[in-house]
């Protein structure tokens, strides 16, 4: 099933005494592009999230937040700076002094300057930390995908019924294609009536003219590769693998192949259903942009 690169996922959950939200969205992207917002402390996670995500994505912009709060009593330990405590202290019996302040220095007063603070933490054990975001990753990640397959459906019967169309319009074309021909002839013998009168016409003489020219406005090679162009379009729309760069090569060839049968057409009909088809193959270039 083909993927959107557009998706969203969510997650929160309790695991081993922490509670942890992984969100991760993504946009369109050539590449796979990878940025993270981890609560502080655990920047260690980064790496680990970012090669996990990437054997599961392989194009699109993405950005992972995760929160981890410990909801259990951790030991810790906090540490005073004494020798900054003092400095503090001091300076501010020197501006009571000064300017003939009334001193009423406390243990208030002085926490306020919370560098003087150390918190020591027990060490986390990271592995365990990694298994647990791994674990909630993993759900946020299915919500993910399934937004993205979701999407990646809707555009693939787009560009379906799009290339329908224009399968339709080159029917017309192969259609219309002959008739030029004939027409053509036509005109040059009653062109040539017109210049020679009664005279005898060379018949042979139109029917060369007219195969040159037949040969000149031919386009079933063109027709007939662009329909070769659709059917490996259709077949890899089929496939479980990232093909968003490969259909966008073979977009590529079929606009060539209108592009062409355009600067060969000298028939207003064919050239204003040329225009419908490169319309028609520019609107599935826009959706296809949007393939993983």
């Amino acid at each position: 099933m083909i993927r959107s690169m557009t998706g969203f996922g969510r997650c929160e959950k309790m695991m081993n005494g922490r509670n942890i939200i992984v969100e991760i969205k993504s946009v369109n992207h050539r590449y796979f592009e990878f940025s993270s917002r981890i609560t502080r402390g655990y920047g260690f996670l980064d790496d680990k999230l970012k090669s996990y995500l990437q054997s599961k994505i392989s194009r699109g912009k993405i950005d992972v937040f995760v929160s981890v709060e410990t909801m259990e009593d951790v030991d810790a330990q906090v540490l005073v700076n004494h020798s900054l405590a003092a400095g503090y202290v001091n300076a501010l019996r020197e501006l009571s002094q000064r300017y003939n302040l009334r001193e009423d220095i406390s243990v208030g007063t002085v926490s306020r300057y919370t560098d003087i603070f150390t918190v020591h933490k027990a060490p986390e054990d990271e592995a365990v930390i990694w298994n647990s975001v791994q674990a909630v990753t993993d759900e946020a990640l299915q919500a993910f995908l399934a937004m993205r397959e979701a999407e990646g459906a809707r555009l693939k019967d787009d560009v379906l019924q799009r290339a329908q169309t224009i399968l339709e319009i080159v029917g017309k074309i192969e259609e219309r294609s002959p008739q030029t021909v004939s027409e053509y002839q036509q005109k040059l013998s009653q062109k040539m009536q017109e210049m020679l009168g009664d005279s005898n016409i060379d018949e042979q003489r139109i029917l060369t003219e007219a195969a040159i020219f037949a040969d000149k406005v031919a386009v079933s090679e063109e027709t007939v590769r662009l329909r070769s162009h659709f059917d490996q379009f259709a077949n890899m729309l089929n496939s479980n693998e990232a093909i968003g760069r490969k259909l966008d090569f073979i977009v590529q060839e079929m606009n060539r192949e209108a592009n062409t049968i355009g600067s060969k057409c000298v028939d207003s009909q064919i050239a204003y259903m040329v225009v419908d088809i490169k319309a028609e193959i520019e609107k599935i270039r826009e959706q296809i942009q949007n393939i993983e």
